[in-house]
Protein backbone atom coordinates (compact mmCIF):
# COMPACT_ATOMS: atom_id res chain seq x y z
CA UNK A 1 0.00 0.00 0.00
CA UNK A 2 1.10 3.70 -0.76
CA UNK A 3 0.61 6.44 1.29
CA UNK A 4 -2.18 8.20 -0.33
CA UNK A 5 -2.55 10.88 -2.19
CA UNK A 6 -4.32 14.70 -2.73
CA UNK A 7 -5.07 16.29 -5.63
CA UNK A 8 -6.22 19.65 -5.92
CA UNK A 9 -8.06 21.51 -8.22
CA UNK A 10 -8.59 25.32 -8.73
CA UNK A 11 -11.90 26.25 -9.82
CA UNK A 12 -11.91 28.54 -12.85
CA UNK A 13 -15.07 31.17 -13.76
CA UNK A 14 -16.30 28.72 -16.22
CA UNK A 15 -17.28 26.34 -13.24
CA UNK A 16 -18.57 28.70 -10.92
CA UNK A 17 -21.76 27.58 -9.61
CA UNK A 18 -21.42 24.22 -10.73
CA UNK A 19 -22.14 21.62 -7.23
CA UNK A 20 -19.16 19.76 -5.82
CA UNK A 21 -20.63 16.50 -7.44
CA UNK A 22 -21.02 17.97 -11.31
CA UNK A 23 -17.79 19.39 -11.17
CA UNK A 24 -16.17 16.00 -9.98
CA UNK A 25 -18.29 14.17 -12.14
CA UNK A 26 -17.58 16.25 -15.24
CA UNK A 27 -14.06 16.31 -14.83
CA UNK A 28 -12.81 12.59 -13.80
CA UNK A 29 -15.18 10.60 -16.27
CA UNK A 30 -13.16 7.25 -14.70
CA UNK A 31 -15.12 7.32 -11.86
CA UNK A 32 -19.21 7.30 -11.32
CA UNK A 33 -21.29 9.88 -10.46
CA UNK A 34 -22.38 7.41 -7.06
CA UNK A 35 -18.50 6.86 -6.76
CA UNK A 36 -18.05 10.79 -6.26
CA UNK A 37 -21.19 11.52 -3.99
CA UNK A 38 -19.68 8.56 -2.24
CA UNK A 39 -16.19 9.79 -1.77
CA UNK A 40 -17.87 13.52 -0.86
CA UNK A 41 -19.92 12.19 1.72
CA UNK A 42 -17.35 10.11 3.51
CA UNK A 43 -15.27 13.76 3.77
CA UNK A 44 -12.55 13.18 0.88
CA UNK A 45 -13.18 16.24 -0.80
CA UNK A 46 -12.46 18.99 1.09
CA UNK A 47 -12.18 22.94 0.76
CA UNK A 48 -9.92 24.75 3.20
CA UNK A 49 -10.01 21.61 5.30
CA UNK A 50 -13.52 21.64 5.81
CA UNK A 51 -15.53 18.48 4.14
CA UNK A 52 -17.82 20.07 1.91
CA UNK A 53 -20.98 18.33 0.63
CA UNK A 54 -22.30 17.04 -3.13
CA UNK A 55 -24.37 19.93 -3.53
CA UNK A 56 -22.76 22.85 -2.52
CA UNK A 57 -21.76 25.69 -5.07
CA UNK A 58 -18.57 26.67 -6.22
CA UNK A 59 -17.02 29.99 -6.83
CA UNK A 60 -13.91 31.12 -8.38
CA UNK A 61 -10.65 30.79 -7.13
CA UNK A 62 -11.69 28.12 -4.75
CA UNK A 63 -9.55 25.12 -3.96
CA UNK A 64 -10.53 22.02 -4.06
CA UNK A 65 -8.61 18.98 -2.45
CA UNK A 66 -9.74 15.39 -2.98
CA UNK A 67 -7.46 13.22 -0.14
CA UNK A 68 -7.46 9.72 -1.70
CA UNK A 69 -6.79 6.76 0.43
CA UNK A 70 -4.01 5.04 0.45
CA UNK A 71 -4.45 1.84 -2.69
CA UNK A 72 -2.39 -1.12 -3.82
CA UNK A 73 -0.45 -0.64 -7.15
CA UNK A 74 -0.50 -2.49 -9.93
CA UNK A 75 2.69 -4.67 -9.93
CA UNK A 76 5.36 -2.81 -12.63
CA UNK A 77 9.09 -3.60 -13.15
CA UNK A 78 10.77 -1.12 -11.22
CA UNK A 79 14.50 -1.41 -11.66
CA UNK A 80 16.27 0.41 -14.38
CA UNK A 81 19.95 0.25 -16.07
CA UNK A 82 21.88 3.36 -16.26
CA UNK A 83 23.66 3.77 -19.49
CA UNK A 84 25.31 7.37 -19.13
CA UNK A 85 25.88 8.92 -15.75
CA UNK A 86 28.01 12.41 -15.44
CA UNK A 87 27.70 15.38 -13.50
CA UNK A 88 24.73 16.93 -16.19
CA UNK A 89 22.92 14.13 -17.03
CA UNK A 90 22.05 10.21 -16.72
CA UNK A 91 20.72 8.40 -19.57
CA UNK A 92 18.77 5.15 -18.41
CA UNK A 93 16.96 2.27 -19.48
CA UNK A 94 13.54 2.35 -18.85
CA UNK A 95 11.42 -1.37 -18.88
CA UNK A 96 8.66 -1.79 -20.67
CA UNK A 97 5.21 -1.35 -18.03
CA UNK A 98 7.14 1.16 -16.04
CA UNK A 99 5.02 4.68 -15.98
CA UNK A 100 7.43 7.72 -15.65
CA UNK A 101 5.06 9.90 -14.18
CA UNK A 102 2.17 9.38 -11.34
CA UNK A 103 -1.16 9.44 -12.75
CA UNK A 104 -4.00 6.95 -12.43
CA UNK A 105 -3.44 4.09 -10.25
CA UNK A 106 0.56 4.69 -10.28
CA UNK A 107 2.66 7.06 -7.35
CA UNK A 108 5.24 5.14 -6.09
CA UNK A 109 5.12 2.29 -8.93
CA UNK A 110 6.79 5.32 -11.21
CA UNK A 111 10.57 6.42 -12.67
CA UNK A 112 10.22 9.26 -10.65
CA UNK A 113 9.83 7.73 -7.49
CA UNK A 114 12.35 5.53 -8.08
CA UNK A 115 14.71 8.07 -9.03
CA UNK A 116 14.27 9.99 -5.77
CA UNK A 117 15.25 6.85 -3.87
CA UNK A 118 18.21 6.26 -5.65
CA UNK A 119 19.30 9.82 -6.15
CA UNK A 120 17.80 11.54 -3.04
CA UNK A 121 20.10 14.46 -2.63
CA UNK A 122 20.12 15.07 -6.72
CA UNK A 123 17.53 14.02 -8.00
CA UNK A 124 17.55 13.88 -11.86
CA UNK A 125 14.61 15.33 -13.89
CA UNK A 126 13.06 13.38 -17.00
CA UNK A 127 13.47 15.87 -20.02
CA UNK A 128 11.19 14.11 -21.66
CA UNK A 129 9.02 11.11 -21.31
CA UNK A 130 7.87 7.62 -22.94
CA UNK A 131 4.76 6.00 -22.59
CA UNK A 132 4.38 3.06 -20.27
CA UNK A 133 4.72 0.65 -22.27
CA UNK A 134 7.72 1.96 -24.26
CA UNK A 135 10.84 0.92 -23.50
CA UNK A 136 14.48 2.19 -24.27
CA UNK A 137 16.92 5.07 -23.58
CA UNK A 138 15.17 8.35 -21.87
CA UNK A 139 17.62 11.53 -20.42
CA UNK A 140 17.32 12.86 -17.25
CA UNK A 141 18.75 16.92 -16.23
CA UNK A 142 20.89 16.31 -13.30
CA UNK A 143 22.46 20.16 -13.56
CA UNK A 144 19.98 23.09 -14.06
CA UNK A 145 22.03 24.05 -16.82
CA UNK A 146 21.27 20.22 -18.20
CA UNK A 147 17.83 21.04 -17.73
CA UNK A 148 17.60 23.96 -19.24
CA UNK A 149 19.64 23.62 -22.49
CA UNK A 150 17.88 19.84 -23.13
CA UNK A 151 14.52 21.10 -22.67
CA UNK A 152 14.94 24.25 -24.42
CA UNK A 153 16.96 22.20 -27.68
CA UNK A 154 13.76 19.45 -27.21
CA UNK A 155 11.20 22.38 -27.56
CA UNK A 156 12.93 24.06 -31.00
CA UNK A 157 13.49 21.15 -32.46
CA UNK A 158 9.45 20.63 -31.86
CA UNK A 159 9.13 23.81 -33.62
CA UNK A 160 11.32 24.04 -36.30
CA UNK A 161 10.81 20.26 -37.71
CA UNK A 162 9.50 21.30 -41.23
CA UNK A 163 12.23 23.64 -41.77
CA UNK A 164 15.42 21.18 -43.52
CA UNK A 165 17.54 24.45 -43.04
CA UNK A 166 17.19 24.23 -39.06
CA UNK A 167 19.41 22.66 -36.73
CA UNK A 168 18.14 19.18 -34.94
CA UNK A 169 20.59 18.60 -32.34
CA UNK A 170 18.89 15.79 -30.85
CA UNK A 171 17.84 12.81 -33.17
CA UNK A 172 15.61 10.36 -31.07
CA UNK A 173 15.27 6.96 -33.17
CA UNK A 174 12.55 3.99 -31.94
CA UNK A 175 12.22 0.50 -32.94
CA UNK A 176 8.41 -0.44 -33.73
CA UNK A 177 6.58 -3.53 -34.59
CA UNK A 178 3.68 -3.36 -37.08
CA UNK A 179 1.90 -5.92 -39.05
CA UNK A 180 2.93 -6.76 -42.39
CA UNK A 181 2.67 -3.68 -44.86
CA UNK A 182 3.33 -2.20 -48.07
CA UNK A 183 5.08 0.59 -46.23
CA UNK A 184 7.98 2.16 -48.68
CA UNK A 185 11.48 1.01 -47.37
CA UNK A 186 11.89 4.92 -46.30
CA UNK A 187 8.69 6.71 -45.49
CA UNK A 188 7.70 10.02 -43.65
CA UNK A 189 4.96 10.74 -41.32
CA UNK A 190 3.47 14.29 -40.80
CA UNK A 191 -0.23 13.69 -39.47
CA UNK A 192 -1.10 16.43 -37.12
CA UNK A 193 -1.76 15.17 -33.24
CA UNK A 194 -4.13 16.91 -31.33
CA UNK A 195 -6.57 16.58 -28.57
CA UNK A 196 -9.89 14.58 -29.40
CA UNK A 197 -12.77 14.12 -27.01
CA UNK A 198 -12.82 11.07 -25.10
CA UNK A 199 -16.58 9.74 -23.49
CA UNK A 200 -14.37 8.55 -20.43
CA UNK A 201 -10.90 10.23 -20.00
CA UNK A 202 -12.23 13.41 -21.23
CA UNK A 203 -9.62 13.25 -24.10
CA UNK A 204 -6.86 10.96 -25.25
CA UNK A 205 -4.14 12.78 -28.03
CA UNK A 206 -4.92 11.47 -32.16
CA UNK A 207 -4.46 12.43 -35.34
CA UNK A 208 -6.58 15.46 -35.44
CA UNK A 209 -7.22 18.07 -38.55
CA UNK A 210 -6.77 20.73 -36.32
CA UNK A 211 -3.85 19.46 -34.04
CA UNK A 212 -0.47 20.21 -34.14
CA UNK A 213 2.45 19.37 -36.73
CA UNK A 214 4.25 16.86 -35.89
CA UNK A 215 6.90 14.75 -37.96
CA UNK A 216 8.47 11.48 -38.33
CA UNK A 217 10.65 9.60 -40.81
CA UNK A 218 11.10 6.32 -41.04
CA UNK A 219 12.58 2.91 -42.78
CA UNK A 220 11.97 -0.64 -43.34
CA UNK A 221 14.40 -2.98 -41.41
CA UNK A 222 12.87 -6.32 -41.69
CA UNK A 223 9.46 -7.93 -43.64
CA UNK A 224 7.74 -11.25 -42.53
CA UNK A 225 4.58 -12.49 -43.84
CA UNK A 226 3.25 -11.55 -40.11
CA UNK A 227 5.02 -7.99 -39.59
CA UNK A 228 7.13 -5.17 -40.36
CA UNK A 229 9.95 -4.10 -38.67
CA UNK A 230 10.64 -0.61 -38.40
CA UNK A 231 12.78 2.66 -37.20
CA UNK A 232 11.66 5.60 -36.78
CA UNK A 233 13.53 9.22 -36.15
CA UNK A 234 11.47 11.66 -34.33
CA UNK A 235 11.93 15.36 -35.20
CA UNK A 236 8.63 16.41 -32.74
CA UNK A 237 8.19 15.33 -29.60
CA UNK A 238 4.41 14.82 -29.42
CA UNK A 239 2.43 12.80 -27.16
CA UNK A 240 2.31 8.99 -28.64
CA UNK A 241 3.82 10.36 -31.88
CA UNK A 242 4.97 7.15 -32.91
CA UNK A 243 1.67 4.89 -32.12
CA UNK A 244 -0.59 7.59 -33.42
CA UNK A 245 1.73 7.92 -36.91
CA UNK A 246 1.89 4.39 -37.63
CA UNK A 247 -1.86 4.06 -37.27
CA UNK A 248 -2.94 7.13 -39.35
CA UNK A 249 -0.60 5.50 -42.38
CA UNK A 250 -2.79 2.16 -41.65
CA UNK A 251 -0.82 0.35 -39.71
CA UNK A 252 -1.43 0.35 -35.24
CA UNK A 253 1.43 -1.29 -33.57
CA UNK A 254 0.96 -4.38 -33.21
CA UNK A 255 -0.48 -5.55 -29.68
CA UNK A 256 -1.60 -1.66 -29.48
CA UNK A 257 -4.50 -1.48 -27.21
CA UNK A 258 -5.60 1.91 -27.65
CA UNK A 259 -4.91 3.46 -31.28
CA UNK A 260 -6.35 1.93 -34.45
CA UNK A 261 -5.92 2.85 -38.43
CA UNK A 262 -6.77 5.79 -39.24
CA UNK A 263 -4.80 7.27 -35.62
CA UNK A 264 -7.58 7.23 -33.82
CA UNK A 265 -8.76 5.79 -30.50
CA UNK A 266 -10.63 2.24 -30.43
CA UNK A 267 -14.37 2.39 -30.42
CA UNK A 268 -15.42 2.52 -26.34
CA UNK A 269 -16.23 -0.78 -25.32
CA UNK A 270 -14.99 -2.00 -22.06
CA UNK A 271 -13.23 -5.39 -21.64
CA UNK A 272 -14.40 -8.47 -19.82
CA UNK A 273 -13.16 -7.04 -16.78
CA UNK A 274 -15.09 -3.87 -17.37
CA UNK A 275 -11.63 -2.19 -18.27
CA UNK A 276 -11.29 0.74 -20.93
CA UNK A 277 -8.52 0.90 -23.27
CA UNK A 278 -6.09 3.92 -22.00
CA UNK A 279 -3.13 5.32 -23.88
CA UNK A 280 -1.08 4.15 -20.71
CA UNK A 281 -2.24 0.52 -22.00
CA UNK A 282 0.86 -2.05 -22.50
CA UNK A 283 0.44 -4.72 -24.77
CA UNK A 284 2.43 -3.05 -27.82
CA UNK A 285 6.46 -3.04 -29.32
CA UNK A 286 8.44 0.48 -29.18
CA UNK A 287 11.59 0.66 -27.62
CA UNK A 288 13.22 4.43 -27.95
CA UNK A 289 16.71 2.68 -29.38
CA UNK A 290 19.23 5.35 -30.41
CA UNK A 291 19.66 8.63 -29.03
CA UNK A 292 22.31 11.84 -30.15
CA UNK A 293 22.26 14.93 -28.97
CA UNK A 294 25.38 17.65 -27.93
CA UNK A 295 26.37 16.84 -24.28
CA UNK A 296 24.66 20.54 -22.72
CA UNK A 297 28.13 21.83 -20.97
CA UNK A 298 30.56 20.90 -23.35
CA UNK A 299 28.33 20.66 -26.51
CA UNK A 300 30.44 17.01 -27.69
CA UNK A 301 28.45 14.65 -29.93
CA UNK A 302 27.00 12.14 -27.67
CA UNK A 303 25.22 8.94 -28.68
CA UNK A 304 23.97 6.34 -26.50
CA UNK A 305 22.34 2.88 -27.95
CA UNK A 306 19.96 0.84 -25.76
CA UNK A 307 19.87 -2.61 -27.46
CA UNK A 308 16.45 -3.63 -28.49
CA UNK A 309 14.43 -6.36 -26.98
CA UNK A 310 14.33 -9.76 -29.10
CA UNK A 311 11.31 -9.04 -30.39
CA UNK A 312 12.25 -5.61 -32.05
CA UNK A 313 15.75 -7.42 -33.25
CA UNK A 314 16.53 -8.23 -37.25
CA UNK A 315 17.88 -12.00 -36.81
CA UNK A 316 20.10 -11.13 -39.24
CA UNK A 317 23.55 -9.75 -37.44
CA UNK A 318 23.64 -6.78 -40.77
CA UNK A 319 21.04 -5.04 -39.90
CA UNK A 320 21.34 -4.69 -36.24
CA UNK A 321 24.68 -1.65 -37.29
CA UNK A 322 24.10 1.44 -36.47
CA UNK A 323 23.17 3.49 -39.38
CA UNK A 324 24.98 6.96 -38.60
CA UNK A 325 22.91 8.22 -41.68
CA UNK A 326 19.44 8.56 -39.30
Amino acid sequence: MNQGWVYRDRITPAEANLSVLDFYTNRYRHSSREEWRDRILSGQIRQNGHSVAPDDRLQPGQTLAYHRPPWQEPEVPLGFEVLYEDGDLVAIAKPAGLPVLPGGNFLTHTLLHQLKLRYPEQTPVPVHRLGRGTSGIMVLGRSPLARSVLSRQLRDSTATAHDPQAPHPIRKTYRALVGASDLPDVFTLTTAIGKVDHPVLGYVYAASPGGLPAYSEGKVIQRTADSTLVEVTIRTGRPHQIRIHLAAAGYPLLGDPLYVSGGVPLPIAPDEDGQIPAPGDIGYHLHAYRLKLPHPRTQEPLQLVCPAPLVLRAPEPGLEVMDDSA
